[in-house]
């Protein structure tokens, strides 16, 4: 059965995860959000989604653009956790697989590092 946790304590453990980015990491974070939202419409069970232009993407003749969006899916993290321990958890990993994904890091090095 899935955990039951209020918004306000989902976006806290959001916030306590990003406090965990090495702060030389946080610094070069650029134009990017972060945002918890219920579920992907197209895929109710993905847990977090990068979506922009990594920084290793980005040319000269970047510049106007809106911000890169990560999205943190609070119901389908819980959906699959066990205890407020679990969804600590897989929160921190989930803010920290779509940062990389941000720095340009692929899916395949995410998993062969343990951030799958």
């Amino acid at each position: 059965m899935p955990i039951e946790m209020t918004r306000q304590r989902f976006e806290e453990l959001v916030a306590d995860a990003l406090d965990l980015i090495p702060p030389d990491f946080a610094k070069a974070m650029d134009n990017v959000v972060v945002l918890v939202e219920d579920r992907d419409r197209d895929d109710p069970t993905l847990l977090g989604l990068y979506h922009g232009i990594a920084l290793t993407e980005r040319l000269s003749d970047y510049g106007g653009h809106l911000p890169d969006r990560i999205f943190i899916y609070r119901d389908a993290i819980l959906d699959i956790c066990e205890s407020e321990d679990d969804v600590v958890d897989e929160v921190a990993v989930t803010v920290v697989h779509e940062i990389a994904h941000h720095f340009g890091v692929d899916e395949e090095t995410l998993h062969e590092l343990g951030w799958g």
